[in-house]
């Protein structure tokens, strides 16, 4: 998923895109709500983790004001705010989920499989097309009747960015999207490489080409 980061804590944000990165998504980070407010006009990211206390912007208010605008992603509030009060007002203007910190990497991870599970309309914790399965929490892949293997994090983004979306063609831009960051190098055969990569781990019918258009998983 991409991931857009809402810290003023930079010591917290630095450990926060490190282990972000490790579970196979992709963060871009803002430390203060002016430049957060316009970010999320480009509408590029799937998902929010967004601190209250902000130097600048009330964290709440915020939320509100996108969800007032028609935003409709899902919105993770990361705060020290721990009385009751504070968290039903945050999830009353619109979050999603409410993380106490100081919290786990583990916790958040979880909690964010938990969004995509949502986002892709799945009750179960797999990602399956019905003949690939990805486990999200171990990224471990298998094919029906093979035995699992486990993927690095750009080869997990990329394969659960397709398996979200069975049948459907995503373009070498919309898969780049889901994977690099700003400021990431992306070389110009960087999504080839991991295309290569995932065909040798599962069959290169696995992943499937459409010259000059991208590429997909079938649904099975």
């Amino acid at each position: 998923m991409r991931i857009l980061l809402v810290e003023d804590d930079r010591m917290l944000a630095d450990a926060l895109v490190l282990a972000l990165r490790d579970g196979g998504h992709a963060v871009d980070w803002v430390s203060d709500g002016r430049t957060a407010r316009s970010t999320m006009q480009r509408s590029e990211h799937e998902v929010l983790l967004l601190d209250l206390g902000l130097p600048d912007d009330d964290g709440v208010q915020l939320l509100q004001d996108l969800r007032a605008q028609g935003h409709t992603l899902p919105v993770l509030i990361l705060s020290a705010r721990d009385a009751l009060e504070e968290r039903l007002r945050g999830l009353d203007a619109g979050a999603d989920d409410y993380l106490i910190k100081p919290f786990s990497a583990r916790e958040l991870l979880a909690r964010l499989r938990a969004v995509q599970r949502r986002q892709g309309g799945q009750a179960g914790p797999l990602l399956s097309n019905g003949l690939i399965s990805l486990d999200p929490s171990t990224r471990e892949v298998w094919r029906e009747g093979e035995k699992a293997q486990r993927l690095s994090a750009r080869e997990f983004s990329l394969l659960s960015a397709l398996l979200q979306r069975p049948g459907r063609i995503l373009s070498r831009e919309e898969l780049e999207t889901r994977i690099y960051g700003w400021g990431e190098e992306v070389e110009s055969n960087s999504i080839d490489f991991l295309i290569h990569s995932l065909r040798k781990k599962l069959g290169a019918d696995a992943i499937k080409n459409l010259r000059g258009a991208g590429w997909l998983v079938e649904k099975c």
